[in-house]
C-alpha cells in the first residue's frame, strides 16, 4: 500500500522527501514552515523504510552526489542534512523491526500465530511511536534554528567566511568518517562489490541473497535477466524497436529465469528496447529542454526562493529517473504524473527570455526625397504584415488544435476500451451476450490490442463454446502473433476437437514462444503420444497456477 509494489510505495514518498529536505534549507522561507518541512522529511524517510525497498536504498547515495555536486548550497544543505539523517536514524531499527516481525510471523506454526500477531502488532505501535517521535523533535530543532538564523544580524564578511568553510571542513571529515564506518562495516569493499555482481548476474534470482537480510543480503533479482532480453531487442530492433509494452513476449521466448515480467524494469532500457533510437533520441530531446530550461530557473532565477523551489522540484524529478533506472516506475501514473509535474515546475520558474521584433525604412531614409514615397506606402505595408502575421497565427492554432484532438483520441479510445474489457469481465456470468457485445466494441475502440479477443476466448471456454473460443483466439493472434497464451488454447481446442495435426502444430508453436511452461510441454507431450488435451482441465491447472501467460 498505497502503489501495491513495495518499490514504488517508498518512491512515492522518496520522490516528496527531496523536495522537503531541500525546501526546507531555505532562509526565504518562515520558520515555521521551515521546521514543518524538516519533520515532513523525516517522516516520509521512515513510511518509505517500512517499505524495506532495496532500490531507494541503492538510488539515495546516487541521489545525495548528485545533490552535493551540482545543486549550490552545499554548506546549508549539510547543515540540514545532519538531523534529518539522525532523526532517520534513530527511528529505522523500529521500522525495520516491523519487517522482522511480520517476516517471523508469516513463518510462525499454526498454535504460535496469535502471539506472532501481538508481537507484530507491538512492533508497529513502537515504530509509529518513534517516527513522530523523530519527526518532531528535528522538526522543531530546525524550527528554532531557522528562527534565530532569521532574527540575528548578519555576520561580518570573513567572519561568514570562515564558518562556511569550517561547516564545509566538517562535512568533508563526516564524509571520510562514513567511509571508513561503512569499511568496518562492510568488511573489503573490493570483495563486497565482487558479491553484489555475483548475487545480481546469479540464475538463481533473489535465492542468490539466502544468508542476509533484504537490504544487504546482495542484489540478487532476475533484473541482469530482464536487462539482458532488454538489450538483446534492442539489439535486433536498433531503430524503431519492438513497440510500446511489448516486453512481455520476447521474454517468455528467451528469458532464463520463471518470471514473467511485462516491463524490463528500466526506463532507458525500456525506452531503447521498445522504441528504438528514433523514440530514444526525441525523449533525449525533449528531456534535455525541460532540464535546461530548469536549470536556468536554479542558476539564472533573480528570486532567490524561485530558485530554492526549482532546485526541490528538479530533486524529486532527478529521484523518479535514478530509481527508475533499475525499476518499472513509468507504468505508475502515480509516480510519472508528480514527476514530470516537478520538472513541468521547475521549467516554469525559469527566468523568461523576450523577443523583440522591430522594422525600420533602413538608414538613409526619407533623405533626398525617398521619404515621402517610404512614409506613405508604410501604412499598406504594414497592413499586409499584420495580416500575414494573423494568417500565420491562425494556422498554427489550428494545427496545433488538431494535433491535440489526435493525441486526446490516442488516449481516449484504449481507455474505453479497457472499460469496456472490464465491464464485460464484471457481467460474463449472467449475461454474456452483453459480455461479448461489449468486447467487440472494446475491440473497435483499440485495433491494436489483444486483449478483447483474449477476455472473450477465455469467457466461451468457460461456457464450453468452443468454436467460438477459438475464433476469438484466432483474431488475438491476427493482432498479436506471438502470444503464447492464445496459441496454447488454439492447440488445446484442436486437440479436444480430434485435429491432432492442427494440434501438434499449434503446441509446438506455443512450447517456442513459452519454452520453460511446464502446462505447454505437458500438452505437447500428451499430444505427441497420440492423447487428448482437455481444455477444461488445462484451464484449472492455468488458474490453480496463477500463470500469466500474456
Amino acid at each position: 500500500y498505497p502503489t501495491g509494489y513495495p518499490n514504488a510505495s517508498a518512491a512515492q514518498w522518496l520522490m516528496a522527501f527531496w523536495p522537503a529536505l531541500l525546501l526546507a534549507r531555505s532562509g526565504r522561507l518562515p520558520w515555521v514552515l521551515r521546521g514543518l518541512l524538516a519533520g515532513g522529511a523525516v517522516l516520509l524517510a521512515e513510511v518509505a523504510l517500512l517499505s524495506q525497498s532495496r532500490g531507494s536504498l541503492y538510488a539515495t547515495p546516487v541521489m545525495l552526489v548528485l545533490v552535493f555536486a551540482l545543486l549550490p548550497g552545499r554548506v546549508r544543505t549539510f547543515a540540514l542534512l545532519v538531523p534529518v539523517a539522525a532523526g532517520i536514524g534513530a527511528a529505522a531499527p523500529a521500522i525495520l523491526r516491523v519487517g522482522e516481525r511480520i517476516e517471523a510471523g508469516q513463518g510462525a506454526a499454526s498454535g504460535q500465530g496469535a502471539a506472532a500477531a501481538a508481537q507484530t502488532t507491538s512492533a508497529i505501535h513502537t515504530a509509529t511511536a518513534a517516527t513522530f517521535l523523530t519527526a518532531l523533535v528535528v522538526g522543531l530543532l530546525v524550527a528554532v534554528a531557522a528562527a534565530v538564523e532569521r532574527r540575528r544580524a548578519p555576520l561580518p564578511q570573513a567572519t561568514a567566511v570562515r564558518v562556511h568553510r569550517g561547516v564545509g571542513a566538517l562535512a568533508l571529515i563526516c564524509l571520510l568518517v562514513l567511509c571508513v564506518g561503512g569499511w568496518v562495516a562492510v568488511g573489503d569493499p573490493v570483495a563486497r562489490a565482487r558479491h553484489a555482481w555475483t548475487t545480481f548476474k546469479s540464475p538463481s534470482g533473489y535465492n542468490a541473497n539466502a544468508g542476509g537480510d533484504r537490504l544487504t543480503g546482495g542484489l540478487g533479482s532476475n533484473r541482469y535477466d530482464f536487462y539482458r532480453v532488454a538489450l538483446d531487442e534492442f539489439t535486433a530492433h536498433p531503430l524503431l524497436g519492438i513497440g510500446a509494452d511489448n516486453f512481455a513476449e520476447p521474454y517468455l521466448a528467451h528469458g532464463r529465469s520463471g518470471e514473467t515480467p511485462h516491463y524490463p524494469h528500466s526506463v532507458e532500457l525500456r525506452t531503447l528496447s521498445q522504441t528504438g533510437l528514433v523514440g530514444a533520441l526525441l525523449a533525449l530531446v525533449g528531456l534535455a529542454g525541460a532540464l535546461v530550461a530548469g536549470w536556468r530557473a536554479v542558476s539564472r532565477s533573480p528570486e532567490p526562493l524561485a530558485r530554492a523551489l526549482a532546485a526541490a522540484a528538479l530533486a524529486g524529478f532527478a529521484y523518479w529517473v535514478v530509481h527508475g533506472s533499475f525499476d518499472w516506475f513509468w507504468e505508475f501514473a502515480g509516480l510519472g504524473a508528480p514527476a514530470f509535474a516537478l520538472l513541468g515546475l521547475a521549467c516554469a520558474l525559469a527566468p523568461r527570455v523576450g523577443i523583440v521584433l522591430a522594422t525600420s525604412a533602413g538608414p538613409g531614409a526619407g533623405e533626398e526625397g525617398g521619404g515621402e514615397g517610404l512614409a506613405v506606402g508604410e501604412p499598406a505595408a504594414r497592413t499586409r504584415t499584420h495580416a500575414r502575421a494573423r494568417g500565420g497565427v491562425f494556422a498554427i492554432g489550428l494545427a496545433a488544435g488538431l494535433l491535440g484532438l489526435a493525441a486526446i483520441a490516442s488516449f481516449t479510445a484504449p481507455w474505453l476500451s479497457q472499460l469496456q474489457v472490464q465491464s464485460a469481465g464484471r457481467i460474463w456470468v449472467g449475461a454474456p451476450a452483453h459480455a461479448y457485445a461489449l468486447l467487440d466494441d472494446a475491440a473497435r475502440l483499440n485495433p491494436l490490442f489483444d486483449e478483447p479477443q483474449l477476455v472473450a476466448g477465455s469467457i466461451a471456454l468457460r461456457r464450453a463454446e468452443l468454436r467460438r473460443a477459438d475464433s476469438e483466439f484466432a483474431r488475438a493472434l491476427q493482432r498479436a502473433p506471438g502470444d503464447a497464451y492464445a496459441t496454447l488454447e488454439r492447440g488445446a481446442i484442436a486437440s479436444t476437437q480430434g485435429r491432432p495435426h492442427v494440434a501438434l502444430a499449434l503446441l509446438r508453436r506455443a512450447a517456442e514462444l513459452n519454452p520453460r511452461d511446464p502446462l505447454t510441454r505437458d500438452a505437447l507431450a500428451l499430444v505427441r503420444r497420440g492423447r487428448r488435451v482437455d481444455v477444461a482441465a488445462l484451464n484449472r491447472s492455468i488458474l490453480s497456477n496463477a500463470r500469466q501467460f500474456s
